[in-house]
């Protein structure tokens, strides 16, 4: 405990008294402390500016808060799409490694506690829980001076002044009392041409959400419901689908409220909610069909409901279904979406009409910076659900990673503005969103399309050589066999000029025939195969053969080339154990969490493209499938380091050493000695895996191809760092003093685990 000794209080008969006030001046104040809010204070503070965040409940997160308890999600889309390496770069993804790392079993407190630590680790930031912003000030028709706040639990009142503000709150608080332009409801489907614009019949909002756990208590147990649960399960359509073993956010589509003010209406929302848990639990309790619920007990029911949908403001760009589904490019894009166009019935889970209506486009999409501001508040930044979108990109947007995601740009936007004496509007200028851009690629940030040109590093000046450079000759038939009852393919990349030409192996165990496919992208820097170059058919009989594959088609450009195989249950191909980073197996198959089948075939006249889905399968499973190159493919040298690009996109984009190199190292040689002070290293965390927060317990609690260890060396092997036991994307190495040298060697030490070592990224400052 702290503070001053307590001393009686004794305090006559009054009128009228004043609540205790505080009085908190920042550069920045945060109302909002969900994801898009965290991130945007965190990374504010991380460049030096006085942050308050203002957070109404009792802990930080939002929707994915143990009182909520939804899985972060965002483009990975629980890898069902064809999104490779799609997972959010920067704060969100140092947020998810780290709760896999800890907590990969999914509990929701843990994932509390993370949370909460990143934040209060950064001294900038002052953040106020169980703080409920109610009134704004302004001092002028169009600029916010000042909030106000309570918090109930220690009886006081905030009076919080910034120059700059960001409502991050989710039903937009701060922009409502500050008047700031904003919309509620579904536009119609010509005001921006958007075809998958709903009817009033499938309702304009989507509804709020309430979930549950059980725990098997070791004994039987009884339930007697409350006299407010839901008496009549079949109310509910789809109630034969509740059993006893999917619980919390599994059953995300216990939803309500969609034909409500979603504001307003939340407590009789919620209220209706409860009803409907506690008629399900008693349905699986009481009902005599599910048995093994005997000993089943609630550990816990949700007291607050997750919200999707409510208020959305308007910036000087509102993001629209074009912008997701064609792929459209921004000159200030500043963060990427990826989730489906996920719109869901007004009525909910009493909907005739199935949960979602999910809608996937063939790649990501940028998300510009005039979504991030308000139109008519100058000095208002938003972040989370609330940026301005339309009611059907806002169905994509509104997944908490993206949000997340956005919420580092726009925390790197206050910083500029700051720094410069700036509003948010001003950063459009196309000098400063170039800086903007350039500052969120350095802290991990990904933009599609982007590639980071920072003439500080000195890094790119350097002449770097490495020990060695894996080379991908094929991977050798080690692993299980899989049968092409699904086909199968292969993602392998390509540089312009490349002819594929290799050999696979079988297990044949009748007369059949093996269809082989080359394939590509549309777009260089997609990964949905939905160009097919060139077909081949070899006819089978039984057997363990080796079947050699050679292509006559020669890429034109850098891409991933997808080779792709079709059989039948009598067609095995041998698979590998070996992995290496950018390079992935494809299942052409349904992922029923995203996905209703493995063709996206959506009706005609709503804007979505048909295409196939292929996505890897999950570790321990989603093996290369052996094969032997006649050519080897050599894209993964030192020069990726400074390529500017920190993922695969349309190449590997890291330096892969071999994998009998037993201390791959990369030397940086300069023509005279630089002054080093600051080394940023990017390590493969595995884009791909979306790390669910909650309810999915993850195989590994460090990313196979992450390199632990790691070592900085000047010329004269005198040791600057060693960093063990990493399990991070992005080690930011700060030296207790610069040094002159004339050249650094980074040294990694190999897993062990048959995995090659692999880096992104090096970054060299001097300051």
């Amino acid at each position: 405990m702290s503070g001053f000794p307590f001393h009686m209080i004794t305090s006559p008969p009054t009128s009228k008294r004043e609540l205790a006030t505080r009085r908190l001046t920042a550069d920045l104040a945060v109302v909002g402390g969900g994801l898009g809010g965290v991130c945007t204070a965190i990374t504010a503070a991380r460049e030096g500016l006085k942050v308050v965040l203002v957070q109404d409940r009792p802990v930080l997160g939002g929707n994915c808060s143990s009182e909520v308890r939804l899985w972060i999600l965002g483009a990975t889309s629980h890898m069902g799409n064809n999104n490779r390496w799609a997972r959010e770069g920067g704060v969100i993804d140092e947020i998810l490694v780290e709760n896999t790392f800890r907590n990969r079993e999914g509990n929701p407190y843990i994932l509390d506690t993370i949370i909460l630590e990143k934040v209060v680790s950064e001294p900038n930031i002052t953040l106020l829980l169980n703080t409920a912003v109610f009134e704004a000030t302004k001092k002028d028709a169009d600029t916010i001076s000042s909030v106000r706040a309570f918090c109930s639990q220690n009886s006081t009142l905030y009076e919080i002044g910034a120059p700059l503000f960001c409502d991050a709150s989710g039903d937009g608080i701060l922009g409502f009392m500050a008047g700031a332009a904003f919309r509620m409801g579904a536009e119609s489907s010509d005001e921006f041409g958007e075809k998958f614009a709903p009817s009033k019949e499938y309702g304009e909002l989507l509804g709020h959400s309430l979930y549950f756990y059980s725990k098997d208590a070791g004994e039987p147990v009884t339930f007697t419901p409350p006299r407010y649960a839901l008496d009549d399960i079949t109310r509910i359509p789809r109630w034969r689908q509740f059993n006893a073993k999917e619980q919390g956010c599994k059953l995300w589509w216990i939803e309500y409220g969609g034909r409500l003010d979603t504001v307003h209406a939340t407590e009789e929302i919620k209220w209706e909610l409860w009803r409907v848990v506690y008629g399900v639990w008693n349905h699986i309790k009481n009902s005599g069909q599910f048995p093994e619920a005997a000993n089943h007990t609630l550990e816990w029911v949700g007291t607050i409901p997750g919200k999707r949908e409510s208020r959305r403001f308007e910036g000087d760009y509102i993001l629209r279904q074009q912008d997701v589904v064609e792929q459209r490019a921004h000159a200030d894009a500043v963060a990427f979406g990826g989730w489906s166009l996920d719109l869901h019935p007004a009525d909910g889970v009493f909907s005739e009409k199935p949960g979602c209506n999910q809608w996937h486009s063939k790649g990501v999409y940028q998300i510009p910076y005039r979504c991030l501001y308000s139109r008519n508040v100058r000095n208002l930044f938003l972040t989370g659900r609330i940026i301005s979108a339309t009611h059907v990109a806002f169905a994509s947007s509104r997944v908490m990673a993206t949000c997340a995601h956005v919420g580092q740009a726009v925390g790197m936007a206050a910083v500029l503005c700051r720094r410069e004496s700036l509003l948010p509007r001003d950063l459009t200028v196309p000098d400063r969103m170039q800086v903007l851009q350039r500052n969120l690629l350095r802290t991990g940030q990904h933009i599609p399309g982007l590639a980071l040109r920072d003439e500080s590093d000195l890094a790119r000046s350097a002449r770097i050589v490495g020990t060695s450079e894996y080379r991908l000759t094929g991977f050798p038939p080690d692993g299980p066999p899989v049968k092409l009852s699904d086909a199968w393919a292969m993602m392998l990349p390509v540089a312009a000029g490349t002819q594929l030409d290799f050999s696979v192996w079988l297990e044949v165990a009748g007369d059949s025939s093996l269809r082989v496919e080359l394939r590509q992208s549309s777009r260089p820097d997609n990964h949905t195969p939905d160009v097919t170059i060139e077909t081949q058919r070899h006819e089978l009989n039984v057997g363990c053969r080796l079947v050699r594959v050679t292509f006559n088609h020669r890429f034109v450009d850098a891409r991933y080339a997808f080779v792709c195989f079709f059989g039948d249950d009598k067609v095995s191909l041998l698979t590998s154990e070996q992995r290496v980073t950018g390079v992935l197996s494809l299942c052409h198959t349904a992922n029923l969490a995203v996905a209703k089948a493995a063709v996206q075939t959506p009706p005609e006249d709503i804007g979505v493209d048909s295409f196939e889905f292929w996505h890897p399968k999950r570790r321990p499973e989603g093996r290369n499938i052996a094969m032997k190159l006649a050519v080897p493919i050599a894209l993964f040298g030192v020069d990726n380091l400074v390529n500017g690009v920190a993922r695969p996109t349309n190449q590997p984009n890291a330096w892969v050493a071999s994998c009998d190199d037993p201390k791959p190292t990369a030397t940086l040689n300069w023509e005279k000695q630089q002054t080093v002070a600051r080394i940023e290293l990017m390590f493969d965390t595995d884009y791909d895996h979306p790390m669910e927060s909650v309810l999915w317990k993850h195989p590994e609690s460090v990313m196979p191809f992450c390199v632990r260890q790691v070592r900085v060396l000047d010329m004269a092997g005198r040791e600057l760092a060693n960093v063990e036991k990493n399990h991070q994307t992005r080690v930011r190495i700060v030296l207790p003093e610069p040094v002159r040298t004339e050249g650094l060697r980074i040294e990694l030490t190999p897993r062990g685990n048959g995995i090659p070592a692999a880096l992104f990224e090096v970054r060299i400052y001097e300051g």
